[in-house]
């Protein structure tokens, strides 16, 4: 089979190319004349220049394929500017399908979100059937990938093959934009001074979540979106497991639940006055939450996750290390010594 992959030079897109390269399939990359190439070095792939808002280059490089996966989305949510991602996230996947129903494309893979779905109020896993409980002004990139997908289902009705599937948060290595790899570069340098909220998290490997894009493509059912997840941890045994994979002492300063809309308003504070701050105030609102995903559909009918999360951490780690990402700075010898001293594990 011959595949285009959308957002094929970021961190889920190359991993996705990597594994159509490694089951003998041909692969172009749609990508801008300044994009980064770096997370595809040595692989052997076909480029076409533009991105996903130009119509004219999605119709180029959308001929003579037999699949399209559409993962190019603007992800890191909480640096962007929210027009950009809606427009991006909705219309550019509108021309995606567009293009891809004019060439005669078999089938079209999107790659959405698990924050589309849920989370339960109770706690408990949430499955695809759950709606999103989020409001717009709380969670536009949630918004913005539901728009995309209510887009899919109108393009399905009419007789177009697309698969959805939906991956939670991503770990493993190659995550140049530092996406979700904060958590561990975080860990590492803040050590036990990092706070731990109530609630938890869903996670995945980078490349479980290529394998399922495959899976989907050749088994997947049209119409259908798939939630792709490992492991659901609370907040505590997820910095746990960091803190050990990374050599750090465990984060112990609570952060109670009430504590958050205060930390919220701090950072839109900081923000309004052109502050820049690692998290923005709907991902501190929604520390406290549980965030769990039911994965067993995807699991059911394209396998179990191949990559446990702790050997993920390892190889994670091992790819920032390697790559220059773990500072050495004044927090983090304070951090470490104050431990040793401290005696924390």
């Amino acid at each position: 089979m011959k595949a285009l992959v959308t957002g094929g030079t970021g961190f889920v897109g190359s991993h996705v190319v990597r594994c159509l390269l490694e089951h003998g399939h041909d692969v172009r990359v749609l990508h801008r004349q300044t994009s980064r190439l770096d997370a595809l070095a040595g692989l052997t792939f076909e480029s076409v220049i533009g991105d996903v808002t130009d119509l004219e280059a999605l119709r180029r490089a959308s001929e003579g394929v037999d699949w399209v996966f559409h993962v190019a989305a603007v992800a890191d949510y909480w640096r962007a500017d929210r027009e950009r991602m809606f427009h991006v996230n909705v219309e550019g996947t509108r021309y995606v399908l567009q293009a891809a129903r004019e060439a005669g494309v078999r089938r079209v893979v999107f790659t959405s979100s698990a924050a589309t779905i849920g989370p339960r109020d109770d706690g408990l896993p949430a499955d695809e059937n759950e709606p999103l409980h989020l409001p717009p002004n709380r969670f536009p990139y949630a918004h913005s990938k539901l728009q995309a997908e209510q887009i899919v289902a109108e393009a399905v009705a009419q007789g177009q093959d697309v698969v959805m599937v939906n991956p939670v948060v991503v770990m493993g290595p190659g995550d140049l934009n530092m996406i979700s790899g904060t958590f561990i570069t975080q860990i590492k340098r803040f050590q036990w001074l990092v706070p731990v909220t109530n609630g938890g998290i869903s996670v995945i490997d980078v490349r479980d979540v290529a394998r399922y894009h495959l899976a989907a493509a050749e088994r997947g059912e049209t119409g259908q979106r798939y939630i792709l997840m490992t492991a659901n941890y609370s907040n505590r045994d997820w910095f746990n497991m960091i803190a050990e994979v990374v050599g750090a002492a465990r984060p112990r300063i609570p952060a109670p639940r009430f504590m958050l809309p205060v930390t919220a308003f701090a950072i839109d504070a900081l923000r309004a006055i052109g502050l820049s701050t690692p998290i923005d105030s709907n991902q501190a609102r929604l520390g406290g939450r549980y965030i769990y995903f039911d994965g067993s559909k995807a699991h059911v009918t394209f396998g179990s996750p191949r990559i446990d999360m702790q050997q993920s951490l390892r190889d994670t780690y091992q790819w920032y290390a390697e790559h220059g990402y773990i500072q050495e700075d004044f927090i983090a010898r304070f951090a470490a010594r104050s431990a040793r001293l401290l005696r924390m594990a």
